[in-house]
């Protein structure tokens, strides 16, 4: 059998950030950090900005403390969210590195001062809603940032008194946050002896994982009962940790007056239960499609149901012959980015010309190995407009659509350059609206360029299990979340009944989909947006990203050129207003089944054509 390429995958560059962790300039920019935090803490006290403070000052009064807090407010975000992730990216890939855990833990304790001063401003803000039109006619910072305003003084109903966000903030180290760092540390470190062509080798867990695409079944079923084993033994730990940040979630939620954690969760996520409510239906009518495609697969792979160890697989070769080309056919680091720069450059050569700065600046962190985290992300790095992407590349099509998917988010980010830090907060929902399109101008440009029906059917394969994934597993995931709330109010939940939740929210999206023998009884063990901190439900804003991205695209092949222009002002206006406000500009009524059931069944389409196809 083949060699997949031994092309070595590139680590990311830094050092135009910060030179290291230990040098000269890291410990200015902690200085300086230090330095406009002290003045923003006097400028609040100074000006008696908390929520007792009387009514008193004038509108050109309240305008320059608002103004003057805004100025102040957006360097300190983006000097402390440029160090915050500069230090983050170092323990993403080495949780072995324990200056940067030390790091981490001292920016920590600048981000609870940072709370212990919005807090009170905000509070302040809320008690003179009713006064901001007339500051924000007024021109300055005000005028240009109306919506978080807005937005600030709205959510100030949902705030304990000082006192209590203040213990709340500084206990969140110790509590939430060291409950999140531990499920880090367990699932990057633990590693798994496997045994391949006669040779065992200890992979890191997240390398066994990927084994999960791997074209050979029986690696596939083994690795399978590998990682079910790993999770096993450590499990309970992982199962304190998501006791402990949902019932602090619990606690602070009711506390704020919140109805439950996902009222929150939709808050932040910048729409309403209507939205969700229509979306999360018209995924639910479509589940009957995502079976028929998994039944399909089965039949593919010789199988009478589809095990959950099956649901990465690609085809079955019809041959050994075959199955050495396929193998061999694996994607070196270098044909994946010509791949993706290409098909970019179908849309844009400004997203293609990204793309490749991306590349060769070493803006992406490609290799898995011991300490890394699983999985695929972008930070944003606003003290110097860049952006970095973490993945675990395989040379697969469907890690090639990651890398893509990924770069969708640095461009998101490329398209807010220039903006204030405060301009640039945007919901989950809308940050996975650029990061889709690109993984759909990839998967496009693949499907219009296969060159016989057995390359469009392993593109297809690819599509289809991100889709699912999305919109089928993103739904068990919803559904396991909500449960795990429901029942950590009333007592603390064990390993095992974690596991029994995940089960029965699998077997409730996947039906009669999947071989109910073998499902995936430990995936709330490793996927780390359970264990955010303050950030509750992060799933559904994939499949909002997933059909929204996917509107936007069947926009642009209609529009063609004309489209871009909107497309990039949309990206860059992510922070400064609602999604239905945003999907508006196009036409779209978020809050209705319609759209969403129209982007559903552009992929009915493709799973059709999938079941259709003939190798």
């Amino acid at each position: 059998m083949k060699e997949i390429s031994n092309e070595a995958l590139p680590h990311w560059d830094l050092t135009n950030i910060y030179p290291s962790l230990e040098s000269p300039e890291y410990a200015l920019a902690i200085q300086q950090l230090g330095i406009q935090l002290n003045e923003l803490e006097k400028f609040v006290r100074d000006h008696h900005v908390n929520g007792t403070a009387a009514l008193t000052e004038d509108d050109a009064a309240l305008a320059a403390v608002i103004n003057g807090y805004l100025e102040r407010m957006n360097s300190l975000t983006r000097l402390g969210r440029t160090l915050g992730t500069y230090t983050d990216l170092h323990v993403a890939v080495d949780s072995y590195n324990s200056l940067a855990k030390r790091k981490v833990s001292e920016l920590e304790q600048f981000n609870v001062r940072m709370r212990k001063v919005s807090v009170p401003f905000q509070a302040w803000l809320g008690k003179r809603a009713a006064r901001l039109p007339e500051v924000i006619k007024m021109g300055g910072l005000a005028a240009s940032h109306t919506f978080y305003l807005q937005e600030t003084a709205q959510q100030s109903q949902y705030l304990m008194s000082e006192v209590e966000e203040s213990l709340a903030a500084e206990l969140s180290l110790s509590g939430a946050e060291g409950w999140h760092k531990l499920q880090g540390t367990v699932c990057s470190q633990l590693t798994v002896p496997f045994e391949r062509d006669g040779i065992v080798k200890k992979m890191p867990i997240f390398a066994l994982v990927n084994l999960r695409g791997d074209p050979n079944p029986d690696v596939r079923r083994r690795a399978y009962e590998a990682e079910l084993e790993a999770w096993k033994t450590v499990c309970e730990p992982l199962a304190a940790a998501m006791n402990g940040i949902k019932g602090s979630a619990i606690t602070l939620q009711g506390r704020r007056g919140r109805k439950d954690a996902l009222d929150a969760a939709i808050d932040l996520a910048r729409i309403d239960r209507q939205t969700l409510e229509a979306m999360l239906a018209a995924m639910e009518s479509y589940f009957p499609a995502f079976r028929r495609y998994l039944k399909a697969k089965a039949a593919r792979l010789g199988k009478p149901a589809l095990p959950w160890y099956d649901l990465f697989a690609p085809l079955a070769p019809a041959s050994a012959a075959q199955a050495a080309e396929k193998t061999g056919g694996k994607l070196s680091w270098s044909q994946a980015q010509e791949f993706v720069v290409t098909q970019f450059g179908s849309f844009s050569g400004e997203l293609a010309d990204f793309a490749r700065n991306a590349f060769s600046r070493r803006w992406i962190d490609a290799e898995p190995r011991d300490g890394k985290r699983g999985g695929a992300f972008c930070s944003s790095l606003p003290g110097v407009e860049e952006s970095r992407i973490m993945a675990n590349f395989d040379g697969s099509l469907d890690q090639t659509f990651t890398i893509a998917h990924e770069l969708g988010h640095g461009f998101h980010n490329y398209c807010m350059k220039g903006k204030d830090a405060l301009r640039r907060l945007t919901p989950m929902t809308l940050a996975e609206t650029a990061s889709t399109f690109c993984e759909t101008i990839a998967t496009e440009a693949a499907l219009s360029q296969a060159g016989s029906p057995q390359e469009e059917l392993d593109i297809l394969e690819t599509f289809l299990i991100g889709a699912t994934q999305v919109i089928v597993d993103v739904t068990s995931r919803y559904h396991f979340e909500k449960e795990v709330f429901e029942r950590r109010a009333k007592a603390e939940l064990s390993a095992d009944d974690l596991c029994d939740i995940m089960l029965r929210a699998q077997k409730a999206t996947y039906g009669d989909g999947l071989d109910e023998r073998f499902l995936h009884p430990y995936m709330w063990t490793w996927k780390p947006h359970y264990y955010f901190t303050g950030l509750n439900f992060y799933n559904f804003p994939y499949a909002f990203g997933q059909l929204f991205g996917t509107g936007l695209y069947t926009i642009f092949e209609q529009r063609g050129a004309s489209f871009l222009p909107d497309y990039k002002a949309l990206l860059a206006s992510t922070g400064e207003a609602n999604a239905a406000d945003l999907a508006a500009r196009f036409g779209i009524d978020i809050r209705t089944p319609e759209f969403w059931l129209s982007s559903l069944a552009v992929i009915e389409k493709r799973i059709n054509r999938y079941i259709d196809l003939r190798n």
